[in-house]
């Protein structure tokens, strides 16, 4: 090939997850039977509500461009959602409305970030943070999180890991893979060292309707004034209303900020998809029972996938406090003989060999910054998840 690559895209990394995906696809396309697990992607449709809304909103023509950052009723009803569920209160002006989550994040960084910044990220993480800080320049500076800590990011790492150059901190809690949720005080003393030396902080809360018996979600605008000055929140509808495919998310930071996100992806994007703004209007103004519904089932599988588990040997692992993973620790399994006399000596090699030999899709924890960790999302249905941790412990333990 003839074309020249940017030096940005030439380190690029395609996303593991959607990578891992692909490699079950097409296993799945050959005709072989494939327990995948390896999307978080709830396997619920999308309530029948939030459909109508957009068979509507065609219907009334609503399918021509919408200003660059969203229409006002979406912004409206973004704003009345935080108001009604966490009793935080936002201006039209403070919101983005994206592609999905996954644009708001890139867009913040664009925004922030360049050349010589540092971004300090705590691992695990979700696998496109490093590379979205890549592609503007900047350093990723992974700070490391134990089982012990429970996968929480301490005030003191946060410290330590301040420079010059630092221009945000990266928050994901609930977490994306191991399911950590934050404690209330874990993440005021996170926001006091912010405050101290003035660091932007980027928190993702997609998954904040995913919480579960224990846990407690905290937004982390909602420690005072201060904080909220320096907050970019993130999130959208497709986790708690079963929206992946509409690609609808946003951003809510200070205005001065949002004005120019939102020129940023005037140049990107034009504007979020008309049809879903809409939709994603009857999810957040709607009845919230389809979000109780989904939650409650995703109590009852992650229950079912813990007590499986726990009576897998060798396998360690932190309870879930939040979304839908199981993030565990493999390295018990490297260098011994697995199904079929398969031998690996990383996660990445026992991911492979787990989908080859047993047919099961997991995402290796080499991509989110933990190697010897695999994760399993528990997002689809408890049948499927017996039989494909059926499978695993055949692996894992071949008679």
């Amino acid at each position: 090939m003839n074309f020249r690559l940017s030096p940005a895209v030439q380190q690029l990394l395609p996303s593991a997850t959607i990578a891992a995906a692909a490699k079950a696809k097409a296993l799945k396309a050959s005709g072989v039977k494939v327990y995948d697990f390896t999307l978080g992607e709830p396997d619920f449709n999308t309530p029948a509500h939030i459909r109508a809304a957009a068979v509507a909103a065609m219907d009334a023509g609503h399918t021509h461009y919408t200003p660059s950052g969203g229409i006002p009723e979406l912004k409206k009803a973004i704003c009345q959602a935080y108001e009604r569920d966490y009793g935080l209160k936002f201006e039209a002006h403070q919101i983005v409305v994206s592609n999905g989550a996954k644009h708001a994040i890139h867009n913040v960084i664009a925004a922030l970030c360049g050349p010589g910044d540092e971004v300090i990220i705590p691992t695990p993480y979700w696998v496109s943070y490093s590379e979205l800080v890549k592609l503007t320049g900047a350093t990723p500076v992974l700070v490391p999180t134990t089982p012990e800590s429970g996968y929480v990011f301490s005030p003191e790492q946060f410290e330590r890991a301040i420079t010059p150059r630092t221009r945000l901190l990266m928050l994901n809690s609930p977490s994306n893979p191991t399911g950590a949720v934050y404690p209330v005080a874990a993440l005021e003393a996170l926001a006091q060292v912010a405050v101290k030396h003035q660091i932007p902080v980027l928190s993702d809360e997609i998954y904040e309707k995913l919480i579960y018996d224990g846990a407690e979600f905290r937004s982390f605008a909602s420690f005072g004034e201060e904080v909220r000055k320096l907050t970019i929140i993130v999130s959208g509808v497709s986790k708690a209303y079963a929206m992946t495919g509409w690609r609808i998310g946003w951003s809510i930071a200070p205005a001065p900020l949002t004005k120019v996100i939102d020129d940023l992806q005037s140049q990107q994007t034009s504007n979020p998809c008309s049809v879903s703004q809409h939709a994603a209007i009857a999810g957040l103004t709607g009845p919230q029972d389809s979000v109780t519904a989904m939650h409650a089932e995703f109590v009852k599988r992650r229950a079912f996938v813990l007590d499986r588990f726990r009576q897998i040997p060798g396998v360690q692992f932190v309870e879930p406090g939040g979304a839908f993973y199981i993030f565990f620790n493999v390295a018990q399994y490297f260098n011994k003989p697995l199904q079929g006399g398969k031998v690996v000596q990383n996660s990445t090699e026992f991911c492979t060999a787990l989908l080859e030999t047993a047919h099961v899709a997991l995402v290796t924890g080499d991509a989110f910054g933990a190697p010897s960790y695999v994760r399993l999302s528990f997002a689809t249905n408890i049948e499927t998840l017996s039989a494909g941790i059926d499978r695993l412990e055949q692996f894992l333990n071949p008679a």
